[in-house]
């Protein structure tokens, strides 16, 4: 049974690609797993773009703002993990960007953050 940090998890990443998608992504997708660990919540087209989305999301701000559980090591392991997965569709000969998407709230009253080029390595 999913405690409740998974709940929220999926609840923000469900918030996520409809989001994304109302802003006219196309969802390739979710929860890939990387080969040596971790995973890309969302991967995602806008136009020519292939995007890797890290979603991240808070109820509280007891451990501050989400945007701060991007740190460089997760970065670097979404990188990793994104060139396992651009190796394995050679037919997406394509820009690629990381993305991050931030669903800070409860269900009844949340806010969304994205960012666009969120990182880069």
């Amino acid at each position: 049974m999913p405690g409740r940090k998974q709940k929220t998890g999926d609840w923000g990443e469900e918030v996520a690609v409809r989001y994304l998608l109302s802003k006219g992504f196309q969802i390739l997708e979710r929860n890939y797993r990387g080969e040596y660990g971790g995973e890309i919540d969302i991967i995602a087209r806008e136009g020519n773009q292939v995007v890797f989305v890290e979603v991240k999301s808070g109820r509280t701000g007891a451990y501050g703002p989400p945007e701060e559980r991007i740190t460089r090591r997760k970065q670097r392991q979404l990188y990793k993990i994104a060139g396992q997965y651009i190796q394995e569709h050679p037919e997406l000969k394509t820009d690629f960007r990381f993305d991050a998407v931030i669903v800070d709230g409860t269900r009844n009253r949340f806010e969304i953050r994205h960012y666009r080029n969120a990182f880069y390595l």
